[in-house]
């Protein structure tokens, strides 16, 4: 392959609901046999676990719930091949961001990428390099989900990050992972 490597980036991809991990598997079959691991790095189908309920009372038992019905994110290396692989790929109706006509897609912005994988665990050491102490930040899941304070303290090691709020009129600091806050 003769193309001169560029940079890695987060893409959105359609497919129809409820066939996001049989798409994905699908793309991770053909990734495998034409050899393109060094472009399409990342498949993420945003699931998570939640409990079933049953007359509003939990039954015991867990189903994995699809977070964005009808995408998968895929994170590559654009080039001309692998956007064909992956707009090819059987189940994949589209990629957001091409206009058709054979306009290569726009990538998704860090911003907008970066939540998604937080909920998902998957944090990397540039997500850390757009936070510091003072920076207004929301709590996007977990107990104190919908929670604003500023950044006390960020533990890169750990992942745990101190977070001031304000809880019934006072200042009080909470623990939080680093994976639970965004940016406002």
């Amino acid at each position: 392959m003769a193309t001169q490597l560029g940079e890695k980036q987060w893409y959105i991809i359609n497919t129809y609901s409820q066939h996001e991990s049989k798409t994905a598997d699908n793309l991770k079959k053909r990734i495998q046999s034409m050899n393109m691991q060094d472009y399409i790095l990342r498949i993420l189908v945003a699931e998570q676990e939640q409990p079933v309920l049953k007359d509003g009372l939990p039954t015991g038992k867990t189903k994995m719930v699809n977070l964005y019905p009808g995408y998968i994110f895929v994170e590559m290396i654009m080039t001309h091949q692998s956007w064909y692989i992956v707009r090819n790929t059987p189940g994949v109706t589209g990629i957001a961001g091409s206009g058709g006509g054979g306009q290569m897609p726009t990538p998704v912005s860090r911003e907008e990428i970066e939540p998604v994988l937080k909920r998902m665990g998957w944090v990397d050491d540039a997500m850390y390099e757009r936070y510091s102490v003072g920076d207004p930040v929301r709590v996007i899941h977990g107990p104190l989900e919908g929670t604003e304070g500023k950044i006390i303290s960020i533990d890169k090691e750990t992942g745990a990050c101190r977070v001031e709020t304000v809880f019934f009129g006072r200042s009080t600091p909470v623990d939080v992972d680093f994976s639970e806050i965004e940016k406002i």
